[in-house]
């Protein structure tokens, strides 16, 4: 498999890929380590857990250039991830004997009732590529310190940073047969499907995430989506800052070129300060700077896969037909790499592609609502469910119309974050299931209940 620098359309490394043997080979390995792993005390895979956190800090340069050169976002946004995902193993680490050591949930006289969370056995984690260190966090950590084994899949844009987490894993403690890398593309994951896993987790797009889903559907195992979004944001009339909502908001639908799940994707503004927020948000989407991921100031790398550069240029070109207005960009930069220009549009309508269909880059349209109703209505005509923003300077203003939508998580006054100390989760075509907080620790386990009485 050839991995390459989207910023040099260059090939870094040819990496050899797994086949059905190999992979048959690794599962039995990671199926006969798991019980193990397992009896070793909770304390003990923390402490490894903790000690895999040191090695990113302490490896920190090295990883995010790996990272970069194979994804293309800047050197900063590298280390950025690194950081992050630094903090998401404290708080997993810090709160996993709370939420996985038994409980005992009734005590009496002569009976006790309790609960302990037993580990699923050996995973599959088919992992996404647009920030490998912070989705492969919120699985395989927790998965570890619940006592699974891990097959671990990076996509195959993110190949050589999947590699560097194997290695760095082993290095903190994890056994070589407890987490185990599977290197390849798309054949490579059909044949996970095939093997006998206690419980998929899977990050990616819809269409990806509902043909693994029905593909392990008879297996009877858990099997989590974190799939795409389509996440709306609403700037509504009392915002006291119109240049610095302006600022976070296109910071929210740019950053990483646009290329997260819970990325900006739709802008609804309500007619009373619309002219201004365009102006300004125009303004700041003028003044990134586009250029080679590893130079110091850019904002803008190139986009990770290529194909992605071809439906960008379609939804653009459909939104324009219509009447929708490009303030800036619109088409991909001359010369090497998978560049494309950051791109803003109004006068949009919510049946174009470019407010339908998943972006996955610099691209966002801004619509014009009268009030909180029509905005509410609008934010609402999706398949997805991911996220949801409201800018506004009330906060009650803001919960009413965060509580109609029909979401995983809802901000006020922020956008495109997330935090550990809560659960990550979609809705609709952006998936089911948990992760991070004590809902994504506990999706690693299974609950068992001893009723307990006394002779």
């Amino acid at each position: 498999m050839k991995v390459i620098n989207p910023a040099t359309e260059e090939i870094v490394k040819e990496v050899p890929e797994d086949n059905p043997k190999s992979l048959r080979e690794k599962f039995s390995r990671l199926r006969a380590s798991q019980a193990g792993w397992a009896a070793v005390a909770l304390e003990r895979r923390v402490e490894i857990l903790k000690r895999f956190s040191v090695l990113l800090d302490t490896e920190s340069e090295k990883l995010a250039a790996v990272l970069t050169t194979e994804v293309g976002k800047p050197l900063q946004q590298s280390r950025n991830e690194l950081n992050g995902a630094r903090a998401r193993i404290q708080w997993l680490t810090e709160h996993a004997v709370e939420y996985l050591r038994e409980e005992t949930m009734t005590e009496g006289a002569a009976l006790r009732e309790t609960i302990v969370y037993e580990p699923l056995g050996v995973v599959c984690n088919i992992s996404a590529w647009n920030y490998p260190y912070l989705v492969g966090t919120n699985v395989f950590v927790p998965a570890l310190l619940a006592g699974n084994a891990v097959m671990y899949k990076p996509s195959e844009y993110a190949t050589l940073t999947g590699l560097e987490i194997e290695r760095l894993m082993h290095a903190a403690g994890a056994p070589a047969d407890v987490f185990i890398c599977a290197v390849g593309a798309k054949e490579v994951g059909e044949e996970l499907l095939n093997l006998a896993f206690d419980g998929y987790f899977f990050t990616g797009s819809y269409k990806t995430g509902q043909h693994i889903y029905e593909a392990v559907s008879r297996k009877m195992v858990p099997c989590q989506c974190e799939l795409g979004g389509k996440d709306p944001l609403y700037v509504a009339d009392d915002i006291a800052d119109i240049k610095s909502v302006a600022a976070a908001t296109a910071d929210g639908a740019f950053y990483n070129n646009g290329q997260s799940c819970c990325a900006v994707e739709r802008i609804y503004v309500h007619e009373k300060v619309y002219d201004a927020y365009v102006r300004e948000l125009v303004a700041e989407v003028k003044s990134y700077k586009m250029g080679a991921p590893t130079e110091a100031g850019v904002y803008l790398g190139p986009l990770t896969r290529k194909d992605q550069l071809t439906v960008l240029e379609r939804q653009v070109a459909e939104a324009v037909k219509g009447g929708a207005v490009l303030h800036c960009g619109g088409k991909r930069r001359d010369g090497k790499g998978y560049y494309f220009e950051p791109t803003v549009l109004t006068g949009v309508s919510n049946h174009m592609q470019v407010m339908q269909e998943e972006s996955f880059g610099p691209v966002i349209g801004i619509m014009k609502v009268k009030d909180d109703g029509e905005a509410v209505q609008r934010m609402a005509e999706t398949e997805y469910g991911l996220t949801a923003s409201v800018y506004s300077s009330n906060e009650k203003r803001a919960l009413t119309i965060l509580r109609q939508l029909n979401t995983g998580t809802g901000y006020w006054n922020c956008c495109d974050r997330v935090s550990a100390a809560v659960p990550w989760s979609g809705r609709q075509h952006s998936g089911f299931g948990a992760t991070l907080s004590h809902a994504g620790l506990r999706a690693f386990t299974k609950p068992k209940a001893f009723h307990l009485k006394k002779p």
